[in-house]
């Protein structure tokens, strides 16, 4: 959804080279539109944040800022680095580039199990929540599963296609999941003034609360998907201006949408009162009860309905991420090398693209023969391990950064590539940690089932290792190279 006129370098870099993606064709706004709507900003105001206020109590306003802050400083050096390397596979690339190839070709097997886990997940959201908007408004009950079959396949041929179109889609369904918060938001206003606005939700002295670590977990993983911008760094046009300020208008909008929203969600009732609806039974409605209560039912309803749009349009942002790491290592040879086939006519990753939906479609399929809940285990199991994942890999990522800095800063300055890294690469390893410890918070599990979930992750990453001291000791030269993928030089 660029605006202006294109450059005639621009149009001729946007034409598809044989084997690669097609440059130049994503501009700021759209890689907004990706990022953004991966995070879901419907579904976090509606499904997850009554879940944070209800574990952390008045805090959860502050703790989204402080999420925001802290991911604010993490993008600070991960654009940095985005200047230097640019790759479909970014976390893979900035790793082995900062932290030495084995390490990187272990943070890319977990950053494809990561990617490819969430996209399924939320499909079969999509799925779930369809299923009710049907029966809602005909009386009929359809199978979530076939619902979620379509989403797959509906996604599969829009990323197929050209980017910018996907770019599209993504638009407008951002733009309808903020307009409907918006008019909610304008009408607690409207009615309760002043005493909708309780400041003391911003003291700090609400994060000592008990609770505090598992809201964070919460509420850090509701800005998933904000690091896929160096994803498309292959992609944009003017990578070197676009990527970091995408990332950055990204984080500062869904760290102000999410306490906002969630600060007014509170305001509707009062905090105490609202924490004490959030920890009751019918917790997960509070949102569509304020929406219902100060903008009318026509917005409830159509909040449940444009739920259903978020998840598909998560499903989309997530789709074209895990199509591009799957095609980035295939490109490298770490997968089989035809997940790195490009589509000669609209250039996206299509070889990935079809891989990635049979994925999703064989994890949608096993979820119904096993009868399983599709929110319950399906989305909450499969987007819990992703999210763990990915926390890892930006905590990884942080730290590459520093690394791959710390002899030569490039003439950034050392707040840049230096401190803002090692904060956040802290900040980011205890949270994870923290997710580790709160798990049963993500999945809604205990026990065996936790342990079965958190397994994937150091089996992946070692399966990595294991390859990459492989390829260190039958193809030097190739270990060599993948350390230096993809490096843009001034």
């Amino acid at each position: 959804m660029s605006t202006g006129t294109t450059p005639r370098t621009t149009r001729a870099a946007a034409t598809p080279e044989a084997g690669k993606l097609a440059s130049g064709r994503i501009g700021t706004f759209d890689l907004v539109f990706f990022v953004v709507a991966a995070a879901a900003p419907l579904t976090v105001l509606a499904g997850v944040a009554p879940f944070a206020i209800g574990i952390g109590g008045p805090g959860a306003p502050l703790a989204y800022l402080i999420s925001g802050a802290l991911l604010a400083l993490f993008a600070a050096g991960f654009t940095a680095m985005s200047l230097h390397v640019r790759n479909a596979g970014a976390f893979y690339a900035y790793v082995a580039r900062g932290l030495g190839g084995t390490l990187g070709v272990g943070t890319a097997y977990v950053a494809v199990v990561s990617y490819n886990l969430v996209t399924p997940g939320v499909a079969a959201a999509f799925g779930y929540f369809a299923a009710g908007s049907i029966r809602d408004s005909t009386g009929v009950d359809v199978p979530w599963w076939p619902l979620s079959g379509v989403c797959v396949l509906a996604v599969g041929v829009l990323g197929w296609l050209k980017v910018t179109l996907s770019a599209k889609v993504l638009g407008i369904a951002l733009v309808l999941e903020v307009l409907s918060l918006v008019v909610m938001d304008v009408g607690i206003i409207g009615e309760r003034g002043t005493a909708a606005l309780d400041t003391a939700s911003f003291a700090p002295s609400t994060l000592a609360a008990g609770g505090v670590a598992g809201m964070f977990v919460l509420v850090i993983g509701a800005f998933t998907g904000f690091e896929a911008t160096a994803i498309f760094a292959e992609e944009v046009r003017e990578p070197r201006r676009t990527v970091p300020r995408a990332t950055f208008i990204a984080i500062g909008f869904l760290a102000v949408f999410y306490s906002l929203g969630c600060w007014l969600v509170m305001g509707a009732f009062g905090t105490d009162k609202a924490v004490e609806l959030a920890r009751a039974a019918d917790g997960p409605e509070l949102t569509f009860r304020a929406a219902e209560s100060y903008a009318g039912p026509w917005l409830a309803d159509a909040m449940h309905g444009l739920i259903v749009v978020s998840a598909f349009a998560a499903t989309l942002a997530f789709h074209n991420a895990a199509a591009r790491y799957l095609y980035a290592l295939g490109r490298e040879g770490l997968l089989p090398r035809r997940l790195g086939a490009v589509s000669g006519r609209h250039g996206s990753p299509g070889g990935a693209v079809v891989a990635q939906t049979a994925f999703n479609l064989a994890i949608v399929g096993a979820g119904a023969l096993l009868a399983a809940d599709p929110y319950g285990e399906v989305f909450l199991w499969t987007n819990s391990v992703g999210v763990l994942g990915i926390m890892g890999m930006q905590a990884l990522a942080a730290l590459a950064v520093w690394a791959y800095f710390r002899r030569d800063r490039h003439g950034l300055s050392a707040a840049r590539v230096v401190w803002a890294p090692l904060v956040s690469c802290a900040g980011l390893a205890v949270l994870t940690v923290l997710a580790v410890v709160h798990f049963d918070l993500l999945t809604g599990r205990t026990g065996a089932v936790n342990t079965a979930l958190l397994v994937p992750l150091p089996a992946v990453l070692a399966a990595g290792l294991l390859v990459a001291l492989r390829i260190r000791r039958t193809d030097p030269e190739r270990y060599a190279s993948l350390t230096t993928v993809d490096v843009e030089r001034d």
